[in-house]
This record gives structure tokens, C-alpha cells and sequence, in this order.
């Protein structure tokens, strides 16, 4: 049966859907810190030209 019955759905503490790898919280925000100092990086250079 589907639907919203007592005990039906994923057990509690369910790591099937944890994320890792590319798409971790931790990825995320090192990929963001990168893309904000080469951004700082650049204006940079190209207030040296």
C-alpha cells in the first residue's frame, strides 16, 4: 500500500540519502570559498594593469 499509513516510509535514521563526495555541505562551501578568493584574485590584476 502507498500512503501515509502508521509505520510506512523509511526507517528512522535513514542514511540512504546522506550526501557525499561533490555534493557534501563541506564540498559545497570549499568550492565557494575557492570561487570568492580568484574572484578577489582577479580584481586584483586588474586593478595592477
Amino acid at each position: 500500500m502507498h500512503g501515509g499509513a502508521e509505520g510506512s516510509g523509511a526507517p528512522l535514521a535513514n542514511r540512504n540519502a546522506h550526501k557525499h563526495g561533490l555534493f557534501s555541505n563541506a564540498a559545497i562551501a570549499e568550492r565557494r570559498e575557492i570561487r570568492m578568493l580568484l574572484g578577489e584574485a582577479r580584481k586584483l590584476l586588474n586593478e595592477m594593469k
